[in-house]
C-alpha cells in the first residue's frame, strides 16, 4: 500500500509540476466560448441556429386547427384549447411538453431560451470588440431576432419579464413581469434598432430592413386592437390591468403608429403583390394565387423561413411533411387540419355577395362560382386534386376528391375514396367533408416525397391588410378601400360595393383578412385581438354529402362535428404553474 501511495504521489507532482498550458486543452465536442467570438465563421454560425427558434407553421398540428378555421383529426389535445379548458396546469397542445409544440418553438421556456442566446451574442460581440460591416449586419438580425421572439410571447401572455442579459446562476433570477405598454416598446426598439441597421437586402431568409419594418407593423397592430386596450374589461377585478392592456395614453395615436409602420413598409417600393393585375378569368386568379405557396420566393415575400432537414431529424414527424399531414387519405394523405364548416362558409360568391346555404340555388350547387381563393384554398367533393397512388388509381383513373357517399339499390352507402369510412387509410381521413388544399403542390407524391418550398413569416398582402385596417379604426375610408381593392382584384373578386361603410365595411375588411391570410396563423389572434373569439368559436361544422342512388345531383346537410366553447380567460394563455412555482414574483394572467 505505502509503494501505491508514493507511485500516486510522484504522478501528481509530476502534473502539478507541469506548466498551465498541458491542462487548459480545448474539449473536443465544443467549441470555447474564445474561439466562437474570434472566428467569424462561428459568429455567424451561432446567429444562424438562433434562426432556428423561429416558429415554423408547416407541422402537424397548424395554429388554424385551433380556431375557426380548421379542424385536426387525430385528437392531439387540441380540445382543451377550442373549450377553454386549459389551466396554468395544462394547457393541451401549446403545452411545452407536447411533443407538436416542441416543433412549433412557441413555448415560454422555448422562446426564452432563443431570446437568451440573443443577449449572449450582444455580450459577446461587446467582450471581444467584434467589428466590422458582417457584425454589424448580425446585430441587426439579432436585434430583429429578439423583438420576434418577444413578439410572440406578448401575443400569448401580454406583458412578459423584458430580460436583456444571459443570466448565469450566480444573478438574481426572480425577475417581475413587465407592462404591457413596456413590452410593446421594447420589442419596437429592437425592431426599429434592426431596420436603422440593416439594408433592403434580397435574401429573404434573412432579417432585413422590411422585415423589421413589417413586424413591426404586426406588433403595432396588436398594441392598438380591442383586446390589449380593453384595461382588462374582459375580467371585472382583475388587480393588474397593465400587464394585459393598455391603461393610459392615446388609442388613435396607438392607430396612427400602427399604419405609419405599414406604410413604412410600402414606401419601400420593394415588395408588391405577385400576379397584381385584375383578373377577369377566375380560373387564373386561382392558380395565380396557388403559385404564391409554390415557390422559393417572389416579390411578395419579405420574409421566408427553411425547414434545416441537415440538422433535424428524419422521421415523419420531424420533418413539415405539410402534404403528407394534411392530403386526403384517399391519396394516402393523413387528412390532418380539415377546414370546417364556417370557415368555408366565409368565402363569398364570385359577385362579391354573401354564401348562404338558405339560398336553395347555392344550396344545390355550394362549390359552384365561389371566390377563386376558394379553389386554390379548398379540396372539396368533386374537386380534381392529382393522380391517385398506383394501389387507388384504379378506382379513380381521374384523381376527383370523393368526400360524399353514393346509395345502393338496397339503400346502403358505399363511402367515398376519400371519407373517413372510405376503404384507404380510414384511420385518417376528415370529419368536415373537406381537406386542405393550400400549400400543396399536386406535383408532388406526398406519401413519398417531401416539398420543399419555403413558410412565409411575412408577405406583403399582411402588410396592406395591417394598413387598412389602422385607416379604417382611423375614419380613413377612401384610402382604405383602395387598398383593399388590390387584394381583392389580385384575387378575381369585385371591387368594394359603392357606399359601403362603418360597420359593414370593417366586416368586409375582417373577412377578406380571415380568406386571405387563411392558415398562415393569423386567425388565432385575430378572433382574440378583436375580442370576437365569443361570436365565432362555436361548434365547428361540417358537410354531409349523400348521392341518392342513380344520381349525379348529391344532397347536402350541413352538421356539427366538434364541441366547442369560450370563457374569456382563454383571450390570453396562462403562464404555466412550473414557471410561477420558479419565480414568485411573477402575476398570474386573468382568470387562471
Amino acid at each position: 500500500m505505502k509503494q501505491i501511495n508514493i507511485y500516486i504521489l510522484s504522478i501528481l507532482l509530476f502534473i502539478t509540476s507541469c506548466s498551465d498550458s498541458f491542462l487548459k486543452v480545448d474539449p473536443l465536442d465544443k467549441y470555447s466560448d474564445a474561439a466562437v467570438w474570434s472566428d467569424p465563421a462561428l459568429v455567424s454560425a451561432f446567429v444562424n441556429n438562433i434562426y432556428l427558434g423561429q416558429y415554423y407553421g408547416f407541422h402537424t398540428l397548424m395554429l388554424s386547427s385551433l380556431c375557426d378555421e380548421s379542424m385536426e383529426v387525430w385528437a392531439w389535445e387540441t380540445q382543451p384549447i377550442l373549450k377553454s379548458e386549459i389551466s396554468p396546469s395544462y394547457v393541451g397542445a401549446l403545452g411545452p411538453n407536447f411533443w407538436i409544440m416542441a416543433y412549433h418553438n412557441l413555448s415560454w421556456d422555448k422562446l426564452y431560451k432563443n431570446i437568451r442566446s440573443c443577449n449572449a451574442f450582444f455580450e459577446n460581440v461587446e467582450k471581444y470588440n467584434l467589428e466590422g460591416d458582417e457584425i454589424n449586419r448580425l446585430k441587426g438580425e439579432v436585434h430583429y431576432l429578439r423583438g420576434y421572439f418577444y413578439f410572440w410571447l406578448m401575443s400569448m401572455h401580454g406583458g412578459v419579464p423584458l430580460i436583456d442579459k444571459s443570466y448565469t446562476t450566480s444573478d438574481e433570477l426572480l425577475v417581475a413581469r413587465n407592462t404591457l405598454e413596456e413590452t410593446v416598446k421594447f420589442i419596437v426598439d429592437d425592431l426599429n434598432e434592426a431596420a436603422r441597421i440593416l439594408n433592403t437586402s434580397t435574401d429573404k431568409a434573412r432579417a432585413s430592413k422590411g422585415a423589421a419594418l413589417a413586424l413591426k407593423s404586426r406588433v403595432l397592430l396588436y398594441a392598438a386592437s380591442d383586446l390589449f386596450n380593453s384595461n382588462a374589461s374582459w375580467s371585472a377585478g382583475y388587480e393588474n390591468p397593465e400587464l394585459v392592456s393598455y391603461t393610459s395614453g392615446d388609442r388613435r395615436a396607438r392607430w396612427e403608429a400602427a399604419r405609419d409602420a405599414a406604410k413604412d413598409v410600402m414606401e419601400l417600393n420593394m415588395y408588391g403583390l405577385h400576379g397584381q393585375k385584375v383578373y377577369t378569368n377566375p380560373q387564373e386568379a386561382t392558380d395565380n394565387y396557388i403559385n404564391i405557396f409554390l415557390n422559393h420566393g417572389t416579390s411578395e415575400d419579405i420574409m421566408l423561413t427553411y425547414y434545416d432537414y441537415v440538422n433535424h431529424g428524419s422521421g415523419d414527424f420531424q420533418q413539415p411533411r405539410v402534404g403528407l399531414f394534411n392530403s386526403p387519405n384517399g391519396f394516402h394523405g393523413w387528412g390532418g387540419n380539415t377546414p370546417i364548416g364556417q370557415y368555408i362558409d366565409a368565402y363569398e360568391n364570385i359577385d362579391g355577395t354573401k354564401f348562404d346555404w338558405n339560398n336553395l340555388a347555392q344550396k344545390a350547387s355550394p362549390y359552384t362560382g365561389r371566390d377563386p381563393r376558394f379553389y386554390a384554398n379548398i379540396l372539396y367533393d368533386g374537386a380534381s386534386w392529382r393522380q391517385r397512388p398506383d394501389d387507388v388509381i384504379g378506382s379513380d383513373p381521374v384523381g376527383i376528391v370523393q368526400t360524399g357517399f353514393y346509395e345502393n339499390a338496397n339503400g346502403s352507402y358505399t363511402p367515398g375514396l376519400d371519407t373517413r369510412q372510405g376503404p384507404i387509410e380510414d384511420w385518417n381521413g376528415t370529419y368536415t367533408g373537406y381537406y386542405m388544399r393550400k400549400f400543396l403542390d399536386p406535383a408532388v407524391n406526398h406519401q413519398y416525397e417531401i416539398q420543399s418550398y419555403p413558410y412565409r413569416q411575412i408577405r406583403y398582402a399582411e402588410v396592406l391588410l395591417n394598413y387598412i385596417e389602422a385607416c379604417l379604426e382611423l375614419g380613413e375610408e377612401d384610402e382604405a378601400i383602395k387598398k383593399l381593392n388590390l387584394i381583392r382584384e389580385r384575387a378575381g373578386m369585385p371591387d368594394i360595393p359603392a357606399g359601403e361603410t362603418g360597420a359593414a365595411l370593417k366586416e368586409r375588411y375582417r373577412n377578406e383578412r380571415r380568406i386571405e391570410l387563411s392558415y398562415e396563423g393569423h386567425r388565432f389572434f385575430d378572433i382574440r385581438r378583436w375580442m370576437i373569439a365569443p361570436d365565432v368559436l362555436k361548434n365547428a361544422q361540417g358537410i354531409d354529402i349523400r348521392y341518392p342512388y342513380g344520381s349525379t345531383q348529391p344532397i347536402y346537410t350541413v352538421t356539427e362535428v366538434q364541441e366547442r366553447s369560450w370563457n374569456n380567460k382563454a383571450y390570453l394563455l396562462p403562464i404555466l404553474l412550473d414557471e410561477m412555482n420558479k419565480n414568485k414574483l411573477l402575476i398570474q394572467n386573468p382568470e387562471y
